[in-house]
C-alpha cells in the first residue's frame, strides 16, 4: 500500500495477520505514510460491516423483519457503517493517542490513527454476529463482550509494539477498560 496505490491483497493478509498475530502485526506496522491509506481501511470494513448488517435486516434479524421496512434500515445501516467507520477511525485515533499519553507511548495523531485502522477490523466480526441478540439478549451481550474483549488485547499490543508504550502501564489501562467494559454489561442487564 505505498506509492499512492492500495492493494486489496496486502490489505486482506494484514486483517488477517491483525486477528491471527496481533503482536507481530503491530511491531511491524508502518507508523507514517499519511491518513489516506487508514480512510481506505476504515471505509473497507466499514463497507463489509454495512454489508452484513444490510443482509441481516433483509432475512430479519433487524427491524422490520425483511420487509420494505427491513430492506430500508438495511441500506441505511450500509450507509451508517461506512461513515461510523470513518467517524470511529479520527475519534478511535484521539482515543488511542491519549491511552498511548498515559502509557508513555508515542503522541503522532497519525501513527494513532494508523494503529486504530486495523483495530476496525472487528467492526464486520460484530456485525456478523449482531443476529445472536435475535435468539438472546444474553448470548448476544456475552458474545460482544467476548469481541470486545479481543479489540483489548489487540489495543494492547498496538500500544506495547507500534506505540512503545510501557507494558505494565498498557495492561494496567487494560484492566480498568475492562472493568468498565463489565460495569456497562452488568448496567444494560439491569435495564
Amino acid at each position: 500500500m505505498s506509492n499512492g496505490t492500495f492493494d486489496f491483497n496486502l490489505f486482506l493478509n494484514e486483517s488477517k495477520e491483525t486477528l491471527l498475530n496481533p503482536k507481530s502485526y503491530f511491531s511491524t506496522l508502518k507508523t507514517e505514510g499519511g491518513l489516506t491509506e487508514p480512510l481506505i481501511k476504515a471505509a473497507i470494513y466499514g463497507a463489509i460491516a454495512g454489508v452484513i448488517l444490510f443482509l441481516w435486516g433483509i432475512l430479519g434479524f433487524g427491524a422490520g423483519a425483511g420487509s420494505v421496512i427491513g430492506r430500508a434500515v438495511g441500506i441505511n445501516a450500509f450507509i451508517l457503517a461506512i461513515i461510523g467507520s470513518v467517524v470511529g477511525l479520527f475519534i478511535g485515533g484521539v482515543v488511542v493517542l491519549i491511552l498511548s499519553s498515559i502509557c508513555k507511548g508515542n503522541t503522532d495523531f497519525e501513527t494513532s490513527v494508523r494503529v486504530t485502522a486495523p483495530l476496525l477490523v472487528l467492526f464486520p466480526i460484530s456485525a456478523l454476529f449482531v443476529f445472536t441478540m435475535s435468539i438472546s439478549l444474553y448470548l448476544g451481550l456475552v458474545i460482544s463482550l467476548i469481541i470486545k474483549l479481543y479489540g483489548l488485547w489487540l489495543l494492547y499490543h498496538a500500544l506495547v509494539e507500534t506505540l512503545k508504550g510501557k507494558p505494565e502501564t498498557a495492561k494496567t489501562v487494560s484492566y480498568v477498560l475492562i472493568a468498565i467494559m463489565v460495569i456497562f454489561l452488568l448496567a444494560s442487564l439491569r435495564v
